[in-house]
């Protein structure tokens, strides 16, 4: 399976931006799908993913409300809108999946995922 992650640049505060994962290979309608950010100096963390079954999308606190993560299983694609920009949001994004339902508990560990793209960056200026 192959992830390629796009949709990044260069944006002002308040601003909205939509990125975008395609996989290829495998059966993309039973992976659970999520991003993960890594700011300049520090370690990637969580933002956000669906599980492969879909009942809901979880959201790391930092991004609730202002993040929202949607898949399209015809084009094999899971994308990221993020509204309201911060410049702490400046980050290198990373998709990434694994096979089946991801256990709970590890959502937000990023050694539970199998796989993943290249990353895509975004800059919000203040």
């Amino acid at each position: 399976v192959q992830l390629q992650a796009y949709g990044g640049g260069l944006v002002q505060a308040g601003d909205s931006l939509r990125l975008s994962c395609v996989a290829s290979g495998g059966t993309f309608s039973r992976y659970s799908l999520g991003w993960f950010r890594q700011a300049p100096g520090k370690e990637r963390v969580f933002v956000a993913v669906r599980r492969w079954t879909g009942e809901r999308t979880y959201y790391a606190d930092s991004v609730k409300e202002r993040f929202f993560l949607s898949r399209d299983n015809a084009k094999n694609t899971v994308y990221l809108q993020m509204d309201s920009l911060k410049p702490e949001d400046t980050a290198v994004y990373y998709c990434a999946a694994t096979d089946g339902n991801i256990i709970i508990s590890q959502m937000t560990n990023d050694r539970a995922y199998d796989y993943w793209g290249q990353g895509t960056l975004v800059t919000v200026s203040s």
